[in-house]
């Protein structure tokens, strides 16, 4: 049945909206008019149509109808505070915040609220004690809500901002990721075209042997020059397809194909780099011809992976670490049938240049895509000692990928950037709970310490009192009187004769069922005496 009535509000657009806020702001003041009368029947008669009015222009213009939410309290009741129209603020309160885009106009209403208010009191001789608590009941009563309802807003607002930036952001980072993955490929497709071509190339110089072999019969003869054709228009294809495939931006290689890992680190070296290679007990001369060129037992792929690895992650360190010392590690597992390779740098120097290369972020992406078709894991982050540290395990056999657990990816700058709103929403919460907290304190702790003072000075002194004589002109008497009086006569005293000004003053400090009541009737003292409270 609830659920019901919840989708039946939520699909039912502004006029369902309307009718339950109607029905929701009326139902204290339908249950109060049972058993009013007089004045106040008719001020709550006069509030169903009226907050009619406000809710069908709530939406659009939710200002209106706290303006007639709070009207409808005030005629009731100048403290504001109603079992009627309760409701009514905290609902329109709320709405306020919700459906309104700016904290402006509500504030000023506010602050209007706390003059007219002032005014108000000031105007019907109500006493401060009735303006304090009409502010104290706007706070609690709406603000409160108001807050709230801002809240709401703020939090809906920044959650769909915020997804539809980790949307965006996801989508550019992807359409990125895929670019340095198609490029990394079209780098091991020239690798492949190297190797390939220089195999092609073979079979092609060995087929032209056997063309010209004079022990050799016409027909195998024959069938050697078409070998040696097709080795060629092989080799032309291929050349083809990777130029096709090499994108217009990629560098030119540098490096010889066949170079290897001994002779990459030898160039680094030279150029001024620090850095050691290390073999494990399986490799060494043994694993590696003399150069260091090419690591034996290594599938094509694998070999190629292992030294893009070790390319990147020297360059990483020239650009990001300059003058720091790097470590390279390979380490040959036959048991486990793979092959580790350990780039570690150290932090920079602290006196070394500060690095001024750019870094477009791709490059492990790349290497990542590489090492994952060559069926290995790459791991690369932060070191313990400051410094920065690439990993790559590969299998020795080709065909054979490597299972493992990859560590969790860090949050994307979005999550975090989302993170970060809602926090922010969360701690507006906070504030709009602790804020009005705070306020209400601070305005208890003022009146407390006003109530205080205008107490102490408002006991009016017996031997003053006994010196009134009546028939004594105002002015004469409110010179020798205290500076403030009390806020009213003790509870249940009755009612001063029709065009008498009463004052009351206390018989003893902070004690209010006593006062001296003097009263004046056209600018004379026409009765002095000691009332008690009744109750």
């Amino acid at each position: 049945m609830l659920g019901r009535m919840i989708r039946w509000i939520r699909h039912g657009g502004a006029a369902r909206t309307a009718l339950l806020l109607w029905l929701t702001a009326c139902a204290p003041v339908l249950l109060k008019a049972t058993s009013a009368s007089g004045r106040d029947l008719w001020l709550l008669l006069a509030g169903f149509p009226l907050l009619a009015g406000a809710a069908a222009v709530g939406r659009t213009r939710p200002l209106v109808g706290l303006a007639v939410a709070v009207g409808l309290s005030l005629a009731l009741n100048l403290e504001l505070y109603t079992s009627s129209y309760w409701a009514a603020l905290a609902l329109w309160g709320y709405l306020t915040g919700r459906w309104t885009a700016g904290a402006r106009p509500a504030l000023w209403f506010f602050a209007a609220f706390a003059v007219a208010g002032a005014l108000l009191t000031w105007a019907t001789d109500a006493g401060v004690w009735t303006w304090f608590t009409a502010l104290t009941t706007l706070l609690l009563n709406v603000v409160v809500p108001w807050l709230l309802g801002r809240y709401r807003r703020q939090y809906e607002h920044l959650v769909h901002a915020g997804w539809e930036l980790a949307d965006r952001m996801e989508r550019e980072q992807r359409a990125v990721a895929d670019q340095a993955r198609l490029r990394e490929r079209s780098r091991i497709a020239g690798d492949m075209h190297d190797s390939l071509g220089h195999d092609l190339a073979l079979i092609a110089l060995r087929a032209a042997a056997l063309q010209i072999d004079p022990e050799l019969s016409d027909r195998h003869r024959a069938a050697a020059a078409e070998l040696r054709e097709a080795a060629s228009t092989a080799t032309s294809q291929l050349r083809d397809i990777i130029g096709v495939l090499r994108t217009g931006d990629d560098p030119a290689p540098t490096a010889p194909a066949d170079e290897g890992v001994g002779a990459l680190v030898e160039r680094a070296r030279s150029s001024g780099l620090a850095v050691e290679l290390e073999y494990g007990p399986e490799d060494g001369e043994r694993r590696y011809d003399a150069d260091g060129a090419k690591g034996a037992d290594l599938p094509p792929m694998a070999d190629r992976a292992v030294y893009r690895v070790v390319q990147e992650a020297l360059t990483n360190a020239a650009k990001h670490a300059p003058g720091a010392a790097v470590r390279v590690q390979l380490v040959r597992d036959p048991a486990a049938g793979e092959i580790a390779v350990s780039i570690a740098n150290g932090p920079r120097p602290a006196d070394g240049s500060p690095p001024d290369l750019a870094s477009g972020g791709n490059g492990l992406v790349g290497l990542d895509e590489r090492v994952r078709l060559a069926g290995g894991v790459l791991t690369h982050g932060p070191s313990p000692d400051g410094g920065f540290e690439v990993s790559a395990r590969l299998p020795l056999t080709a065909g054979v990928a490597l299972v493992a657990e990859r560590a969790a990816a860090p949050a994307s700058t979005s999550a975090r950037e989302l993170a970060r709103a809602r926090e922010g929403v969360r701690r507006r919460l906070v504030q709009s709970i602790m804020v009005p907290l705070a306020v209400t304190a601070g305005l208890a702790v003022l009146w407390g310490g006003f109530t205080f003072y205008t107490q102490y000075h408002s006991v009016l002194d017996r031997r003053t009192y006994d010196r009134l004589e009546i028939g004594e002109p105002r002015a004469d008497v409110e010179s020798r009187m205290p500076p403030y009086t009390m806020d009213g006569p003790p509870d249940g005293i009755a009612a001063p004769p029709r065009g008498w000004d009463c004052a009351y003053y206390g018989v003893r400090r902070y004690d209010g069922r006593s006062a001296y009541r003097l009263c004046f009737s056209d600018g004379r003292l026409v009765a002095k005496d000691v009332v008690t409270s009744r109750q």
